[in-house]
């Protein structure tokens, strides 16, 4: 469903009380929507566009093309809990990922060479921690970013204010393929939406209610930057701000997040102490959700007691994802088929994992038992 008027919230509101958009539709088309929508919306949906939706369908129907809808149980749970989060998301990639912990990296389209070097430097460190770098593919700290974390073997999320079969800008092309490859590029604008100043602001929303944390590395006073702080704390989650020099302009927007109280980080060690925790909460948090009778059964373990190895494996899920792991990297999709568990499900589980020092990620995402034994 696609029609002038009818933006994320009112498109999220009809899915939901309709069951879905085919249901949804009908609803509009035949008056009864429950939901005010604009009569231009209505009338370029009746109107409909077949070739458009065979494009999409065709679109869909290639490897690692998705649709994920807010109906969908494999919406992202951090984005579902943001303020005005979209009703659907096209995915070139592993959809996966974006159960992932992330953390949010931006800044200036402009930095200075030291900065881009050091967006670069700590996306790669931070990258090789296991965090997934979640970005906007703009030029400048974003790329540096997305870059970083490619090179370190790490997961990387680019979230675009296009269609996401379109490169924006056009030089980011290769940069797009090589992120679509090995991790996400997710936009929530239809196939062969071109790029339009006000898509911009509606991309950093998403690019804050995907992640833990937003870290600034270089912004100017007015910058695209500010606003994803901004709808970061707005979502609770963590804001970081790297300093610099007073006689840096792309350092002044940093310096204004520090003192309305953003966290101040000179390491990516400050970060990663600062999620690590965060993260393993929400894996709990994310475990408990997806398997709520598992709190009653007594032979499940509750990490909140912080659990060893041994006891991770002693419950029946886990010890399926680890059957299926075996010593080759595998990708979570293989992994699902092998345990005959849920993409959601084996992300959470899999970041315990990680965290248990049981599992190592390798290139593209893809997961293999560490040298320890434990069984």
């Amino acid at each position: 469903m696609r029609a002038p008027g009818l933006g994320a919230e009112r498109l999220r509101r009809l899915v939901e009380q309709h069951g879905g958009a085919g249901a949804a539709l009908e609803a509009v088309l035949s008056g009864r929507a429950g939901v005010e929508v604009p009569p231009a919306a209505t009338s370029q949906l009746r109107g409909g566009d077949a070739a458009r939706i065979e494009a999409d369908l065709a679109w869909l129907a290639e490897p690692n093309h998705h649709l994920l809808t807010w109906l969908d149980e494999d919406y992202p749970a951090l984005l579902r809990e943001s303020p005005r989060p979209p009703a659907a998301l096209f995915v070139r990639g592993d959809p996966g990922l974006l159960w992932h912990p992330q953390l949010a990296m931006v800044g200036s389209r402009n930095p200075t060479a030291g900065g881009a070097d050091i967006a670069r430097a700590f996306a790669a460190t931070l990258a090789g921690t296991g965090l997934a770098i979640t970005s906007g593919l703009a030029s400048g700290i974003d790329a540096a970013a997305h870059r970083g974390a490619l090179q370190a073997g790490g997961r990387t999320v680019a979230v675009v204010g296009t269609g996401v079969d379109l490169a924006y800008p056009a030089s980011h092309a290769a940069l797009t393929d090589e992120i679509a490859a090995s991790g996400a590029v997710v936009s929530e604008f239809p196939l062969g939406t071109a790029a339009r100043p006000p898509h911009f602001p509606l991309r950093n929303r998403i690019i804050a209610g995907l992640s833990l944390g937003t870290f600034v590395v270089e912004a100017a006073l007015r910058s695209g930057s500010l606003i994803t702080a901004r709808l970061a704390g707005e979502a609770g989650r963590e804001v970081f701000a790297l300093p610099g020099s007073i006689h840096n302009p792309m350092a002044r927007g940093c310096h204004r997040l520090i003192r309305d109280g953003a966290r101040l980080v000179e390491t990516a060690g400050e970060i990663i102490e600062e999620l690590r925790p965060l993260a393993q909460a929400l894996a709990g948090r994310l475990r408990a959700d997806l398997a709520p009778d598992a709190l009653d059964d007594p032979g499940t373990v509750d990490i909140s007691d912080g659990p060893d190895a041994a006891d991770r494996l002693a419950d029946p899920d886990y010890r399926s994802l680890w059957r299926a792991l075996g010593h080759d990297p595998q990708p979570v999709d293989v992994l699902a088929e092998r345990s005959g568990l849920t993409t959601p499900q084996i992300s959470s589980m899999l970041l315990l994992m990680e965290l248990d020092g049981l599992i190592t990620v390798g290139a593209n995402g893809r997961y293999s038992r560490a040298d320890r034994t434990v069984e």
